[in-house]
């Protein structure tokens, strides 16, 4: 039984579908794939790896990140409705201004679904928000989301130290005028 109160945020938070995915809330049954993510060494680039209950507390910062910005990364899922990743926005204690990320779980990889999450998020963002121009916070080696953040009109802006001390590289999206 889902307990209202995860009801209540179920509902609160928006549902955005393009063709093959869609992004809603994270719900405690996603957590599996979370940690399955977060368990593997690939997931150095997004603060990873965690052990499970690391995982958790990562999982439960992200749902309490729509309470207290009313924002956040949806649960990516597929036509089976299983997760596949999370994509959204990203705004921590001590970041520079919302970020859009993303993550895309094991074997989901390399068929265009963080790209289509990615730009469903960003047009939300510039079209439902009212935002300017995005960001995204990524760590130097992640190959993959630099070149999603390409692929997506994005520019290398600056370098950027994390407030955890961390190496990253900003990347500035096209404004909502010139968005893909």
């Amino acid at each position: 039984m889902i307990h209202p109160i995860a009801r209540q945020f179920d509902n609160a938070v928006p549902v955005l579908r393009t063709e093959r995915v869609v992004l809603r809330a994270p719900r405690a049954d996603d957590f599996d794939a979370y940690a399955t993510y977060y368990a593997e060494d690939r997931s150095r680039f997004t603060g990873g790896p965690l052990d499970r209950a690391s995982a958790w507390r990562a999982f439960a910062a992200q749902i309490g990140h729509w309470h207290l910005r009313g924002y956040g990364l949806w649960t990516v899922t597929d036509a089976s409705e299983a997760p596949i990743g999370h994509v959204g926005f990203w705004n921590p204690e001590g970041w520079l201004e919302p970020e859009i990320g993303w993550a895309l779980y094991p074997g989901h990889e390399g068929k265009g679904y963080a790209y289509e999450a990615a730009i469903a998020a960003r047009t939300h963002a510039y079209n439902v928000l009212g935002w300017g121009p995005l960001t995204s916070v990524i760590a130097p080696g992640n190959e993959r989301s630099i070149a999603l953040a390409l692929r997506m009109g994005a520019t290398f802006e600056r370098d950027w130290v994390s407030p955890t001390g961390k190496p990253a590289l900003i990347y500035r999206h096209p404004g909502p005028g010139a968005a893909a």
